[in-house]
């Protein structure tokens, strides 16, 4: 089985963290790549304090495997979306990567239904991207990225428009269309409530829908030569925003491995 540790901090601290925002942690040692008995070292990251940095043990999350490279990360955009949420709140984690098209028996009794992602929090097993994402801000409060319900939903129909469009073959059939006008209501909220979903602090609804437009934005493209138009200004700035963060640089999959992951639904 192979893990990836990452360890954004290792230090406690007692004084409040009110007292502490925005101060930089040193730059870390290397983190250790572990596959079997070989070792890769990953590039220091510099991390910000926060409650979290008090958590002495990694968090253990199984993932899906690269199907193009060897112990990479592989193209789930729902495991993203957990790994974005530890990342920005400075959580420690260790992934374990998991061979979805040939799953072992390790992972198929902690996860009968075989799917990622999977974290082990207080001794147990908890599956799917929205419990799990859900438990972290109730367990690790700091910093907060919890979305205001009335906003929460914000975006939310893009992707299975996005799916509806990517897997059509008849291009007089709408798909196209339905996408472009929820891509637009969203570049309208954008322009009048953004940058960000939120307003202008990074909130969970962000770390749920920037996974689902690179995505959009890889397969697209590859696929279909597509891309969205620069008449959205505001999504396509909202875009550069996400993928440039460094919680999603972490995170992101290669993009071999996205347009790799859509071959089948696109080819059936």
């Amino acid at each position: 089985m192979s893990t990836v540790k990452i360890t954004p901090s290792a230090a406690s601290f007692a004084t409040s963290i009110k007292h502490l925002a925005g101060i930089q942690l040193p730059r870390l040692q290397n983190t250790i790549f572990t596959s079997n008995s070989t070792k890769f070292r990953a590039p220091r990251r510099a991390f910000t304090v926060s409650m979290a940095a008090s958590l002495d043990t990694p968090l253990e999350v199984c993932v899906k495997q690269s199907i193009t490279t060897p112990n990479k990360l592989g193209d789930c955009p729902f495991t993203q979306r957990v790994l974005l949420t530890l990342e920005e709140k400075h959580l420690p984690y260790d992934m374990k990567f998991v061979d979805l098209s040939n799953k072992p028996d390790w992972f198929l009794k902690i996860s009968p239904e075989g799917k990622v992602p999977l974290i082990k929090l207080d001794e147990k097993w908890v599956p799917d991207s929205d419990v799990i994402t859900q438990a972290l801000e109730e367990k690790f409060p700091e910093p907060p990225l919890t979305t205001p319900p009335e906003k929460a939903s914000i975006g939310s129909k893009i992707f299975p428009k996005f799916v509806a469009f990517l897997k059509s073959k008849d291009p007089t059939d709408g798909t196209e269309q339905a996408l472009l006008d929820e891509l637009t209501a969203f570049n309208d909220y954008l322009k009048e409530n953004g940058p960000f979903i939120n307003g202008n602090e990074v909130s969970a609804a962000d770390l749920s829908l920037g996974p689902k437009l690179y995505h959009l934005e890889i397969s697209l493209g590859h696929y279909k030569n597509w891309s969205i138009p620069d008449s959205l200004s505001y999504v396509k700035s909202y875009m550069k925003s996400i993928f440039s963060r460094e919680s999603f640089i972490n995170t992101r999959a290669l993009k071999e491995d996205v347009i790799e992951g859509w071959r089948p639904k696109v080819m059936g």
